[in-house]
């Protein structure tokens, strides 16, 4: 059973601050955020990392293997207060190694002939120049769950050249939820760097993907930018939809100033004024408007 600690970081937890890079500070010094959490988690035993690398014929990269002697899987989050409301907004999440789990390529449906993720291969998304080569869902590739992405897709550790696999093919990619597949690193460690210098924002991995982000979640990049954010992805063509947001300013107490109302000016109680602003005679005109001969 996975131990659930204090919800904040301290002096005494030197190890986590190092694991998580510092950014619980910068979290904890940020407008409006609380509930800093970061579910403390034991160690991997080296058995357990032998025993999944037999079970599924991979080798883990070295990167990987030393996260998880570390640290068995890795959860932080952290929450936002607007009006009174604690909302849960940033998530960070690598599963540990025993949720480390092959993507079903079984049957969607247990009757034959049923389709599998086989069958959703796009060869028309194949790698361009300068792009690599997408992942198979076929036996062309071995794909492992890295991050559920709280159901906006799934980081991927994935070996390309099948099994056995070895480390030195192993990259990590993400699978939106359309099922297309985008790079991020050739690394665990790069994407690591990612997962935190992004702050765990939601959906921060479509800002990989040659969509983006949602307007949603730019209204949150941009009231907590990402530690290394490129801020030309919020280009002056998505001003029209997304809110300069002053964090200083939506989370400051705010007290109502009285304004007196104004009044209008008073008219004279005798009579109107004409159209040149004096006073209209009280005497009735004759008739036709014409002097009256004596």
């Amino acid at each position: 059973m996975e131990e659930t600690p204090p919800p904040l970081l301290g002096s005494s937890k030197p190890h986590l601050e190092k694991l998580t890079l510092g950014v619980t500070r910068i979290l904890e010094s940020s407008p409006g955020v609380t509930e800093v959490t970061i579910i403390e988690k034991a160690p991997a035993e080296r058995h357990m990392i032998s025993s999944w690398e037999q079970k599924n014929n991979c080798v883990l990269p070295e990167d990987l293997k030393n996260f998880y002697l570390m640290t068995n899987g890795f959860h932080m989050t952290w929450s936002v207060k607007l009006d009174e409301h604690t909302i849960p907004l940033g998530s960070m999440a690598i599963n540990s190694i025993s949720k480390l789990t092959q993507l079903n390529q079984s049957a969607m449906y247990s009757l034959p002939n049923a389709p599998t993720l086989a069958d959703l291969e796009d060869e028309t998304q194949e790698a361009s120049e300068g792009r690599p080569e997408k992942p198979h869902f076929d036996s062309r590739s071995v794909i492992f769950e890295l991050d559920p992405c709280g159901g906006n897709g799934k980081v991927c550790l994935v070996y390309k050249k099948g099994k056995p696999a070895s480390a030195q093919d192993a990259e990590i990619w993400f699978l939106d939820r359309a099922l297309y597949w985008h790079f991020l690193t050739d690394t665990f460690t790069a994407y690591y760097r990612l997962l935190i210098t992004h702050l765990g924002l939601p959906q921060w991995q479509y800002a990989f993907t040659g969509y983006g982000i949602s307007p949603q979640a730019k209204q949150w990049f941009n009231m907590y930018k990402p530690i290394t954010y490129n801020t030309d992805l919020l280009t002056e063509e998505t001003d029209s939809f997304v809110n300069k947001l002053d964090p200083s300013k939506v989370f400051k107490s705010k007290s109502k100033t009285l304004i007196p109302k104004k009044k209008g000016p008073v008219q004279p109680a005798g009579g109107q004024k004409g159209s040149s602003g004096s006073p209209c005679s009280s005497k009735p005109s004759s008739g036709s408007g014409n002097p009256v001969r004596k």
